[in-house]
């Protein structure tokens, strides 16, 4: 039955057309329950996961579709032909195991790479087409006041409508005097000249509004466009971080105990297959009690970083802000340069220190993100969302699909990915589209 649920799975991932599932294929994707005893090895999250972002399936089949028992380990202790076979077959679980992590990791960096750029390209398409719009509006706003100008000064040449009543004054008493009825004629010219330059102004300004319109539009269309390619990287991403964390949970789960398992079939001396045994059970009841304390302490939250703010936001994290939102020089170290424009604010309380949840809201991406390191995104209605990088390694505390609750712990602060020095890098997003989340927070009382 697992054999076929992977070998389906194996199949509808060949015949996809290259793109990224549906939000349908997702939302069932997601509700795929991974045995710790089932089809692990192929399953249907690393072998879809895998083929989705184009990484090859050459992911060994000797991977466990169940484990020894302390029981087996005990009959094979009995019979040393027994023993050999069980001690080959032990040693082929931890290596499969081993390697099963190291593949599914090399995976999920590969999506979480193509997904950064993905989403910085997006980011960069929001900027060139608010410039483009900038500009546009500008010379639009010039055309209209050349426009206006030109009017009013045909107004006070044309005043009366089109008679030649201003003519007549302007040249009243003129014809006894030569030289002032050609300064009159030259005023006149200069009056004329003048504002043929300030409509040849509206003009061109008109027509470079609307030619800057027009590539605004365009590149509206693949700012949208790009977003799209950004949301389907983040779905395989997330894919891909899922079928490595299933691969790290599986050998979390069974690593420990079969290598205490070899150990006591190698043991030559009097110590009891029930004392490995024991000292696993000991050792993982430590480990499960420590889970849940800090599952316990995650779920009740901090409160947040600071005084609520208003609509239930709170501050993402403690301490200072080491680096604001927008234009800034690149800092460069060993692992490259920072960016010259930044879409976050930078919030700096050291290592290992909580983040919390902005606001309520639903996880919809928690694992790997390129330079972002580990990353959170939490989606809370109203088509806003807000983002959290530079988890520490292992420091993420939620999981893509899970409710959280504003000041929830959701992580701890790191500095994985282009960072330098620990610190949480916070983001706002409005449909999807980045805003300043200074401003933003402030205008709900809580100043970052």
């Amino acid at each position: 039955m697992n054999d076929q649920i992977a070998k389906d799975a194996a199949v509808a991932a060949s015949e996809d057309c290259g793109c990224a599932p549906t939000q349908d294929e997702r939302d069932s994707f997601w509700k795929l329950k991974v045995s710790r005893r089932g089809a692990f090895g192929l399953g249907v999250i690393g072998v879809a996961a895998l083929a989705a972002f184009g990484v090859g399936s050459g992911v060994s089949v000797a991977y466990a579709a169940s484990y020894p028992s302390w029981d087996d380990v005990q009959r094979a202790k009995n019979n040393e032909a027994a023993k050999a076979a069980e001690v080959t077959r032990i040693e082929g679980l931890i290596q499969s195991l081993t390697q099963k992590v190291a593949e599914t990791q090399a995976a999920a960096e590969v999506a979480s790479n193509e997904f950064y750029v993905a989403q910085q390209a997006f980011f960069a398409a929001i900027t060139k087409a608010d410039e483009l719009q900038a500009r546009a509006d500008e010379q639009t706003g010039i055309a209209d006041a050349s426009a206006r100008k030109a009017g009013q000064v045909a107004s006070q040449i044309y005043r009366n409508g089109g008679d030649d009543t201003s003519l007549k004054l302007l040249f009243a008493g003129s014809a006894d005097n030569a030289d002032d009825l050609l300064s009159r004629l030259g005023t006149m010219d200069k009056f004329l000249e003048y504002n043929q330059s300030v409509y040849d102004t509206a003009v061109a300004a008109r027509n470079t509004a609307q030619s800057l319109t027009d590539q605004a539009a365009v590149a509206r269309d693949e700012r949208d466009r790009l977003q799209q390619v950004a949301e389907q990287k983040m779905v395989v991403a997330q894919q891909a971080a899922d079928a490595a964390q299933a691969a790290l949970d599986e050998q979390a789960a069974n690593l420990e105990t079969m290598q205490a398992q070899l150990a006591a079939l190698k043991d030559t001396t009097t110590q009891t297959v029930a004392g490995y045994e024991a000292g696993v059970a000991a050792r993982a009841a430590e480990e499960k009690a420590r889970r849940d304390a800090e599952a316990a302490a995650a779920a009740a939250g901090g409160g947040g970083g600071g005084n609520p703010g208003t609509g239930g936001w709170v501050r993402p994290h403690g301490g200072a802000r080491s680096s604001s939102y927008g234009p800034r020089t690149p800092i460069c170290g060993s692992q490259g340069c920072s960016s010259s424009f930044h879409y976050g604010a930078d919030l700096a309380n050291g290592c290992g220190s909580p983040i919390y949840a902005a606001n309520s809201g639903t996880v919809d991406y928690a694992g790997g993100n390129g330079n972002y390191g580990n990353y959170i995104r939490i989606q809370h209605g109203g088509g806003v969302s807000t983002g959290y990088a530079h988890i520490k390694p292992g420091g993420i505390a939620v999981r893509n699909g899970q409710w959280v609750s504003s000041g929830q712990v959701i992580a701890y602060a790191g500095d994985t990915g282009r960072s330098f020095g620990c610190h949480l890098h916070f983001e706002v997003y409005i449909n999807g589209r980045y805003t300043n989340p200074v401003s933003f927070m402030e205008d709900r009382g809580i100043y970052v």
